[in-house]
């Protein structure tokens, strides 16, 4: 017997799980939210301190209300983000959870059985929008473990005071590389490291003309010259400033690392005191396991955002796979709103049994 029960669980309440809890407030239906955050602001919580986004307040909101605007002049920070999401999730009273911890999910009669360290949920419907930012991807390179300098990916980065008078290769080529290249460059000896030529942005086009351009390009259809991607660097104040010292330039991967450096491709060695791992996140979604669904990549055969090999499961806000710009703020709630209305279709006449509401228990 389950402790809980009701119509859609949502896991994870940062962006993308508020934008579901919106819609499906709208709908009518019975849904919870859990989070195993001890507050709101899912992954921006973790972001580093002088994390800026790179988009204006008004082109940086999830659907039904705006972001308000800075007090200040330029783009929101980190901390207005998550109180943001903090107001987001009181003005429309989502029911959240937290902090709750997923254990695993399994198939249990026509649902599902969320097993966490709070008790088991019965739901006819399951989301997952945990996000990636518990799940950072480090590459890996020959002799890496025996490299005696510090290793950070930049999900652990918070300023750049540990590194002050080091030797430090960053490595990465979006904006969250080039933010922490600005920053760390100041008080480091730094090397940009990337895979190749990291594209930036003319310093007139923000993040709400990259979206509007990219958003375009993508309905389009268009092959032809590469288009502008939500991983091209904007020249945010901070971007521009190390551009004025000259240090934004970038090299090709280095072949290896040695105990007290590396080698580059050339045979240079070079010692390093540390590597920033500014290369991104693999979706957070080991609870899945016992569903059989998680490919090697990490990743869930999905159609929009629904899982194509188990119904009743869907994905929401873990980048192009599951809708287009869907792990941003402004982006996600696209992908909401198509999934609850799948969800609405999903449990019609199952919806009528148990009535309307936030939840039942």
């Amino acid at each position: 017997m389950a402790d809980f029960t009701t119509e859609v669980l949502v896991m994870g309440a940062g962006q993308s799980g508020l934008a579901v809890g919106y819609y499906l407030r709208r709908a009518g239906l019975a849904y919870v939210l859990l989070d195993d955050q001890a507050q709101p602001g899912g992954g921006w919580l973790h972001g580093w301190n002088s994390l800026r986004l790179f988009s204006p307040a008004d082109a940086s909101s999830l659907p039904g209300w705006l972001m308000p605007r800075p007090a200040t002049e330029g783009f929101p920070t980190r901390d207005a983000v998550v109180d943001y999401l903090t107001q987001y999730e009181q003005r429309y009273a989502l029911p959240v959870r937290r902090p709750v911890r997923v254990a695993g999910v399994r198939r249990s009669g026509e649902g599902f059985a969320v097993h966490t360290d709070a008790g088991t949920w019965q739901a006819r419907a399951v989301v997952c929008a945990t996000g990636s930012w518990s799940n950072p991807f480090v590459p890996a390179y020959p002799g890496q473990a025996d490299f005696g300098g510090v290793q950070l990916h930049s999900a652990h980065y918070r300023d750049a005071v540990p590194f002050a008078g080091q030797r430090v290769l960053v490595v990465g080529g979006g904006n969250s590389s080039a933010q922490v290249l600005a920053e760390v460059s100041r008080v480091a000896k730094t090397t940009w490291v990337t895979e190749k030529e990291p594209r930036f942005l003319p310093d007139d086009v923000d993040g709400r003309v990259l979206f509007t351009q990219a958003t375009q390009r993508y309905h389009a259809g268009q092959a032809t010259a590469p288009p502008p991607t939500l991983g091209d660097v904007v020249m945010v104040d901070s971007v521009k400033e190390a551009r004025s010292r000259g240090v934004l330039h970038s090299v090709r991967p280095f072949a290896r690392f040695t105990r007290t450096g590396v080698v580059w491709a050339d045979g240079r060695e070079e010692a390093v005191d540390a590597v920033i791992w500014c290369t991104g996140f693999r979706p957070a979604l080991s609870f899945l396991a016992d569903l059989g669904v998680v490919q090697p990549d990490g990743r869930v055969a999905t159609a929009g955002t629904r899982a194509t090999e188990l119904p009743g499961l869907w994905l929401v806000g873990y980048g192009s796979w599951t809708g287009f710009a869907s792990a941003t703020l402004i982006g996600v709630g696209r992908s909401a709103r198509a999934t609850v209305d799948e969800i609405q279709a999903f449990l019609v006449p199952a919806s009528a049994s148990l009535g309307t509401g936030s939840q039942v228990s």
